[in-house]
C-alpha cells in the first residue's frame, strides 16, 4: 500500500506543478480526502505550529512592506549595486541573499532583478551571470533567514520531538553555509559564457533593429524622490522591523538563561507573539492603513505558502505516519550506515515541492523517526532547496524575461538551462559546509579564514576580468 500511496501524492505533486501555487495545498486536501475515504487510512497532523508561525512573520513582513520598507531596503541595494557595477557579478547575488534573510522570502528578489540587467548590461557583462545566480541566492537565503517559513519548521519540530534545538544553533551552521555557496557559485559565474563583445549569438541578434533597440528600456521614468512623510514612514517601519528581528535573536540567545520567557514557554510560541508584536508596533507607530496589509505581495505569497504547506504537508504526514515501521525498514540501513545521504532524499523532494518549508515539514519528522541526530539533520538543511532542477519558478520566469539580452534562458532541452549549474554549485557547497560546521569538522574561525581568503581571490578575479572587458571595449 505504500507505493499505492507514493503514486497518489505523486500524482498530486505532478498536478500541482501543472497549475502552480496553492493548487499543491487545495490538492494535497484532495489527496487526504481520498486516503481516509478510498483507503480507510486516518488523517495525520497538520502543521499547525508551523503554520502559526508562518503567519505571524507575514503579517509583520507584510506591514513593512506596506510602510514602503521593504522598497526603501530595495532603493538602498539598488544603489550599492550601481556605486560598484564592476561587482554585479558578486553583489548582485549578495543582496538577493541579504533581503531574503531580512525579510524572510526570496520574493524580494524582483524590484532588484531588472536593476542587476540594468547595471550588468551598461558595464558590458553578460547579463546571464549575476541574473540566474541573483534568483539561486535569493532562495538560498531562505534557511538563513531567523523569520523564514523553513525556521518556522525547524523549531516546531524540534519541539514535537522535545529536543533543545534553538534557532541560534539553526543560523550558526546556515548562515555561514549558504553566504559560503552563494559565494562559491557567483565566483563560478564570473567567467560563465561569453562576453555579450564576443557572443556570436547575440552579436547575431543585434542585427535586428528592434532587438537591438530593446536592449536598454529609455522609456523607463527615473526614480524621484518619495514625499518626506512617506519617506520618514519608511525608515521608521524599516527600523522598527529590524529591531524586531534583532529581538526575536536576542530572545532565542538569552530567553531561558535571563528568564525572559515564562516557564514553559518554547521558542517557536514566543516567535509567534513576538512577530505579531512587531507588525502592531508598526502598525501604531506607522498609522499604515490595515487594508494595504492584507493587499501586499508578501501577504498574497505568505497566505499562498501557508495553504501549500497545509494541503501537502498533511497528506505527506498522513502516508508517512501510516506507512511508518515499513519506510523505516526500507531505508534505516542506509541511513544509520551513511546519515549525509538524507540530504539526497531532501534535495530529490525539493525537485517536485517548489516550497522549502514544505519540504522540511515533510522530511525533518522522518528523519528524527529514523534515528538521524539532530546535528546531521541541522547540517544538511540547505539540501531542501533544489527546485532550481526545473526553471519554472516564479523568480527564475522572472529573471528570464527581465533579461533583454537573451543570455538567462531555458536551453532547447529545458535542463540546460541559466539556473541548473548555479543552483547546484551554490546547494552542494553549502550542505557540505552546513554538514562539516554542525559535525564540528570545521570550526567557524576556521570558516571566516577561509571565506576572507575567497573573498580576496574573488576581488583579484573581478579586477582582472574588469580590465579584460576594458580592453575588449
Amino acid at each position: 500500500m505504500f507505493y499505492i500511496h507514493m503514486l497518489l501524492l505523486l500524482s498530486v505533486i505532478f498536478i500541482g506543478i501543472r497549475y502552480g501555487g496553492v493548487a499543491f495545498g487545495l490538492l494535497g486536501g484532495l489527496g487526504v480526502s481520498v486516503l481516509a475515504f478510498v483507503f480507510d487510512v486516518a488523517p495525520g497532523k497538520p502543521p499547525i505550529s508551523v503554520m502559526l508561525i508562518i503567519l505571524a512573520v507575514v503579517a509583520a513582513s507584510a506591514t513593512l512592506e506596506a510602510t514602503g520598507g521593504l522598497k526603501l531596503l530595495v532603493n538602498y541595494a539598488e544603489k550599492l549595486l550601481r556605486k560598484h557595477p564592476n561587482k554585479i557579478v558578486f553583489l548582485g547575488p549578495l543582496c538577493t541573499y541579504s533581503l531574503t534573510v531580512l525579510v524572510g522570502t526570496g520574493h524580494s528578489v524582483y524590484p532588484l532583478l531588472p536593476v542587476i540587467y540594468d547595471v550588468a548590461y551598461k558595464k558590458g557583462i553578460r547579463p546571464e551571470r549575476p541574473m540566474a545566480m541573483a534568483t539561486v541566492a535569493s532562495q538560498m537565503g531562505i534557511t538563513a533567514s531567523p523569520i523564514a517559513a523553513a525556521a518556522a519548521v525547524v523549531m516546531a519540530t524540534a519541539t514535537t520531538n522535545n529536543l533543545d534545538i534553538g534557532l541560534v544553533d539553526v543560523l550558526m551552521v546556515t548562515i555561514p553555509a549558504t553566504l559560503t555557496g552563494v559565494i562559491i557559485a557567483s565566483a563560478w559565474s564570473l567567467n560563465r559564457g561569453k562576453d555579450l563583445a564576443n557572443d556570436p549569438e547575440f552579436i547575431k541578434r543585434c542585427e535586428n533593429p528592434e532587438f537591438k533597440a530593446q536592449l536598454i528600456d529609455e522609456s523607463e521614468p527615473v526614480d524621484e524622490q518619495a514625499p518626506k512623510a512617506a519617506q520618514d514612514t519608511a525608515k521608521k517601519g524599516l527600523m522598527i522591523f529590524v529591531l524586531g528581528i534583532l529581538s526575536v535573536i536576542f530572545v532565542a540567545m538569552f530567553g531561558k538563561s535571563l528568564g525572559l520567557l515564562p516557564e514553559g514557554v518554547k521558542m517557536s510560541v514566543a516567535i509567534q507573539f513576538l512577530m505579531l508584536s512587531v507588525g502592531a508596533i508598526i502598525l501604531l507607530i506607522t498609522k499604515v492603513e490595515p487594508k494595504k496589509i492584507v493587499n501586499s505581495n508578501v501577504f498574497i505569497a505568505g497566505m499562498t505558502a501557508v495553504i501549500i504547506i497545509f494541503g501537502i504537508a498533511w497528506m505527506s504526514d498522513t502516508i508517512i505516519s501510516y506507512n511508518k515501521p515499513y519506510i523505516i525498514s526500507l531505508v534505516e540501513g542506509v541511513v544509520k550506515s551513511h546519515p549525509w545521504s538524507f540530504a539526497i532524499a531532501m534535495f530529490a523532494s525539493s525537485v517536485f515541492l517548489k516550497s522549502q518549508a514544505a519540504v522540511l515539514t515533510i522530511m525533518l519528522p522522518l528523519g528524527f523517526a529514523l534515528g538521524i541526530p539532530a546535528e546531521v539533520l541541522i547540517g544538511v538543511l540547505p539540501a531542501c532547496y533544489a527546485y532550481f532542477f526545473f526553471p519554472f519558478y516564479p523568480s527564475d520566469l522572472a529573471a528570464i524575461t527581465f533579461d533583454r539580452s537573451g543570455t538567462t534562458k531555458i536551453g532547447k532541452y529545458v535542463l540546460n538551462h541559466s539556473f541548473l549549474l548555479p543552483g547546484f554549485i551554490g546547494v552542494v557547497t553549502a550542505t557540505l559546509i552546513g554538514y562539516a560546521l554542525s559535525l564540528n569538522i570545521i570550526a567557524l574561525w576556521q570558516w571566516a579564514i577561509v571565506i576572507a581568503i575567497i573573498s580576496f581571490m574573488i576581488n583579484k578575479m573581478i579586477t582582472k576580468k574588469e580590465e579584460l572587458i576594458t580592453a575588449t571595449n
